[in-house]
């Protein structure tokens, strides 16, 4: 039964069906789930409506941690998380400063993301390593490949897990500015008619927030935690700056310079609303068009591959079948 085990998985035949089996199954996975998923705008932006006693409380509760920590702290894997990354000090090894910033970008806040962040890190490439290894000297033991070999490809996959978490979180970061992109002008016009209509800029902001949790939820979650903040704040340039650092997206780092201006040199509101959300919208369009540019040379290698071939197989098929029959 072993050998059956053993030579199936050594067989590139098989190994192409399951591979190809398993994309067959993603495939299906990911076409269904928008079907599948859950309307989650609501739980959401009810967690982040709470953003505001949180950050009210967070000294309080960490001053009532640190006294619970030790005998009355129950061992979950978080804390088991937390006491490997304090142990072996991964935060000076394996994070810089940067870290923070981008797992916010990427829509992760508070501490418990940099502690799993960093925990995988660590464990993933002796994780990799073991697989690689068991891999290359169990499964395809049979083979002529000397053990150096065998340890240097198992000893790579491992450091590619150092890389793993870092490739995710730039991939989450890439979806969510490209979220909060399209939604933001739409966001500016939202705001600039409750900025006109007597709104503070406060109250536009959790209205804005109401309203466009249906076309970018990322955004309404932003707009909401700004707005907990632009209330305890000493300073609204503040809470202007952590929503351009939060998104990392141009647009809204260019809209938080013009309201910061507007805030320092009396400048109306509306007015700045009302130019930056013709600026976002122009530059909506034209990052559509340089797309639709971009379309017939991305084309060009599928329509030879795929198109004409077949069209050739179509037009010279009968003639084929006609000199075959003579």
């Amino acid at each position: 039964m072993l050998d059956l085990v053993f030579n199936s998985l050594t067989d590139p035949q098989f190994l192409l069906i399951m591979f190809t089996a398993i994309a067959v199954a993603a495939t299906i996975f990911t076409v269904s789930m928008p079907l599948l998923e859950r309307d989650a705008l609501q739980n959401r932006m009810k967690s982040v409506a709470t953003e505001r006693d949180k950050i009210r409380a967070r000294e309080r509760a960490r001053l009532e941690t640190e006294k619970k920590r030790g005998s009355l702290r129950n061992k979950d894997a978080k804390t088991y998380m937390q006491d490997l990354v304090d142990r072996f000090n991964l935060r000076k090894a394996l994070s810089d400063e940067n870290t923070g910033s981008q797992l916010k970008m990427a829509g992760y806040r508070g501490q418990a993301p940099i502690i799993v962040f960093l925990f995988a890190r660590f464990v993933l490439p002796f994780i990799l390593f073991l697989v690689a290894l068991f891999y290359t000297f169990v499964i395809m033991g049979n083979d002529d490949q000397p053990a150096g070999v065998k340890i240097a490809i198992s000893v790579s996959v491992g450091g590619l897990g150092l890389f793993l978490p870092n490739i995710f979180i730039r991939n989450q970061i890439a979806k969510r500015q490209l979220d909060i992109r399209r939604a933001w002008p739409d966001a500016l016009d939202l705001m600039l008619i409750c900025v006109e209509s007597g709104m503070s800029i406060e109250v536009a902001f959790k209205r804005v927030a109401q309203e466009i949790g249906t076309q970018s939820v990322a955004l309404a979650e932003e707009l909401t935690l700004t707005t907990a903040e632009l209330s305890y704040l000493p300073e609204r340039r503040i809470a202007y700056d952590n929503l351009g650092e939060r998104t990392g997206v141009e647009g809204v780092k260019a809209a938080v310079m013009a309201l910061n201006q507007a805030e320092r040199y009396g400048t109306p509101l509306a007015h700045t609303l009302r130019v930056m959300a013709d600026e976002n919208r122009e530059m909506r369009m034209i990052e559509a068009e340089k797309k639709a540019a971009g379309l017939p040379p991305k084309l060009t290698v599928p329509m030879i591959l795929f198109f004409l071939p077949v069209l050739f197989g179509v037009i010279m098929g009968p003639a084929v079948m006609q000199v075959m029959k003579l």
